[in-house]
């Protein structure tokens, strides 16, 4: 059994390596595309909708507030009150249904997305040769894409979120253009506090992930050996559970 090993440290990725990643989603995308082209269009089909959504709202909501106005200062029939009522009611009932759809649409995508990588990774391992699985760094690398398989499908989801709430900004500012200008610079404003938030923790959450590597590999390993019928036998002969049990509270 291998010594234990120390976590590195996180490797800290620049700026510039973090823009150069973005050339990698042309080829992410068609690999989603790929693994099902009539989900992929519905799951897009459905966020752009989604994403007038809130302008939508807004608006039927300022029609109401004027309809109040109009009401208090000249009164009248509140039918046309009662009909923006309704309407945002609605919208707001689809907006939910929207959210609820895109969940499940994404859910599905993300699995067929696993499972059309995983089985793209193990046509590729059939195809190489025996000593490169003895090296470490090389196996590292293995390792790394075949539990991105699972992990892509989270980032398939908060891709296709930031490309949802990147139209629904555009449309925010087109209707802000028709109101005022300057209230441009205060939406870009908000905006950057969230950005640089999100940017800093994703570049801290990957770096850890893809140090901690070696100690996953070993851990799923030893949980292997811990708990499987194949080494059951000289777990029992050699009395190997507490060293087995212990080394993996140790990773």
């Amino acid at each position: 059994m291998a010594k234990t090993r120390n976590i590195k440290p996180e490797q800290k990725i620049s700026f510039k390596e973090r823009l150069s990643a973005l050339s990698n989603l042309p080829e992410f995308f068609s690999l989603v595309w790929q693994s099902s082209p009539g989900k992929t269009t519905m799951s897009f089909l459905l966020r752009i909708i989604r994403s007038a959504m809130p302008v939508a709202l807004l608006y039927v909501g300022k029609l109401i507030i004027d309809q109040v106005v109009l009401l208090n200062r000249h009164g009248g029939s509140q039918h046309e009150l009662w009909k923006l009522v309704i309407i945002e009611f609605l919208l707001a009932i689809l907006t939910d249904g929207l959210n609820r759809m895109i969940s499940l649409i994404d859910s599905l995508l993300g699995d067929l997305f696993s499972n059309y990588t995983s089985m793209r990774i193990m046509r590729h391992a059939a195809t190489l040769d025996l000593e490169q699985f003895e090296d470490s760094v090389f196996y590292d690398k293995l390792e790394r894409a075949r539990q991105q398989t699972v992990g892509r499908t989270v980032l398939l989801s908060q891709v296709m979120s930031q490309i949802q709430d990147f139209i629904s900004i555009a449309f925010l500012l087109t209707s802000l253009l028709t109101l005022n200008p300057w209230l441009i610079l205060l939406l870009l404003i908000s905006i950057i506090p969230s950005f640089m938030g999100e940017s800093y923790f994703n570049s801290q959450n990957y770096a850890l992930t893809r140090s901690q590597t070696p100690e996953r590999r070993e851990l799923d390993y030893v949980r292997y050996l811990g708990a499987s019928d194949e080494t059951a036998k000289e777990v029992k002969i050699f009395g190997l559970a507490d060293f087995i049990i212990n080394r993996f509270k140790t990773l």
